[in-house]
């Protein structure tokens, strides 16, 4: 049950005792959402523990159920079995995609090899956003996608499937992942070549499930590789916890980062190089932040934080290290507006969009701190406090409510956050979570 108001009350945040204790880091959505994708496809069962039952996890658990792979949740476990590669079975009613474009990309690279035509239900703006790269690699195997009216889509697997021979120009994370999907139920090897850095938890993921897949750098150091993957391989089931989400162990290790007297340990965080562009910058403020009790997983590296109140100076954040904390700016952000000195950001084209740089940026000055946004660059001054005091309507964005919940537990006034809604599927125990820390959300006026 969530602890937050309706979706249509304010949230406030406000005052602190110093944070202690242990913060459980929810469990990273990206790698939940392909760990159950390709166990999927292994012959036998799964079992994870912290999965994140995001709304885009649980859309795609009812269609890997129309597929005929069984799913059982019970309290922390969640259990997959698996028909092995290439044996999902045809659907019988249209799959429900989405919420987002990643988890349609995936669907469509899971099932693009196999030759009967699915039909999929999106909302129209998903449907429209579909990476021309991802068109391009399923039309390279013999896929077709057919749009029917606004929401519907139907796929027409390959009748007679190519192993895949693709380059990436502008690699993102979610159709490499489809195409590496697709090419795993490919007969022969399939080479898919990224031209710049892109996360990498379907490769880890891949070869702890005991795929063949070898993943070469170029020679040039510029951050592409070359993926070879060999298709039809029998995939063994795993038993995975799965790490915690560096973006929600954000607000635990920021806020105590800033509230003076706090040592808290954040559990469970995913240290991935590629997802701790924020964990650096703050170590390059000056944060306190000890990494305890390093282990891996399934291909990945996870560390027990210890944070405790630390004095931070500004940054520069030039945009290529943004890159690695895409997720994490407005937590960038909070911490910049309570260190001292000016911190410079980077932003390139993202800056003057006015989304999601310009609703930050309302905020920010909604609370009274010092800020000045350029074409390509936003820069905040801080002098160690922030007044607080404002409103801050975060526009159905559950990061931005949460990283300004945080700023008003620090902060001299109270800060309300408006339409917070969407924090119930994003981070439900936020508020709990940070309460057993410390912080305060007193009740606001109407609630």
């Amino acid at each position: 049950m969530t602890d937050l108001p309706a979706s249509s009350a304010p949230l406030t945040a406000h005052g602190a005792d110093p944070l202690s204790g242990r913060f459980a880091t929810p469990g990273d959505p990206a790698i939940s959402l392909r760990a159950v994708l390709l166990a999927a496809l292994t012959v036998g069962t799964s079992s994870f523990t912290r999965l994140r039952l995001s709304a885009d996890v649980q859309r795609c658990i009812a269609g890997l159920r129309q597929l005929g792979v069984s799913i059982e949740t019970s309290g922390p476990q969640t259990q997959v079995t698996g028909l092995g590669v290439a044996g999902l079975l045809k659907p019988e009613a249209p799959l429900q995609a989405g919420p987002s474009a990643t988890s349609l990309a995936m669907l469509l690279g899971l099932l693009a090899p196999y030759g009967f035509a699915t039909a999929l239900r999106a909302d129209p703006a998903v449907g429209k956003g579909i990476d021309p790269e991802l068109l391009e690699g399923l039309t390279a195997i013999g896929a077709r996608l057919e749009r029917r009216g606004k929401s519907g889509l139907t796929l027409h697997g390959a009748c007679l499937p190519l192993p895949l021979q693709l380059n990436l120009v502008t690699p993102a994370e979610a159709t490499k992942t489809a195409l590496l999907l697709a090419g795993l139920q490919l007969a022969g090897d399939s080479q898919l070549h990224q031209a710049m850095v892109a996360r990498d938890h379907t490769e880890k993921l891949l070869a702890a499930f005991g795929a063949d897949i070898t993943v070469t750098p170029d020679a040039d150091d510029g951050g592409g590789v070359t993926i070879r993957l060999a298709g039809l391989p029998e995939l063994t089931p795993q038993a995975i916890s799965v790490p915690g989400d560096p973006s929600a162990a954000a607000f635990a290790i920021v806020a105590a980062l800033i509230i003076k007297g706090s040592d808290v340990v954040v559990e469970n965080v995913l240290i991935n190089p590629l997802r701790t562009g924020l964990i650096d910058t703050l170590l390059e403020m000056g944060g306190n932040i000890q990494f305890l009790n390093q282990r891996e997983t399934a291909g990945e590296h996870i560390a027990d934080l210890r944070v405790r109140s630390s004095w931070l100076k500004g940054v520069r954040v030039d945009q290529r290290h943004l890159e690695s904390m895409r997720d994490d700016m407005a937590m960038l952000a909070v911490a910049a507006a309570f260190a001292e000195g000016e911190t410079v950001i980077h932003t390139g084209a993202a800056a003057s969009n006015g989304d999601p740089w310009e609703r930050l940026s309302a905020g920010l000055r909604a609370n009274k701190v010092k800020l000045r946004q350029e074409p390509g660059s936003l820069s905040i001054v801080g002098d160690g406090k922030v007044a607080g005091g404002g409103k801050v309507d975060c526009q159905d964005d559950p990061v931005m409510a949460m990283s300004f919940a945080v700023l008003g537990l620090a902060s001299r006034h109270k800060v309300t956050i408006e339409n917070v809604g969407p924090m119930a599927d994003s981070f439900p125990d936020f508020v709990a979570a940070m309460t057993a820390l410390g912080g305060r959300f007193p009740p606001s006026k109407g609630r």
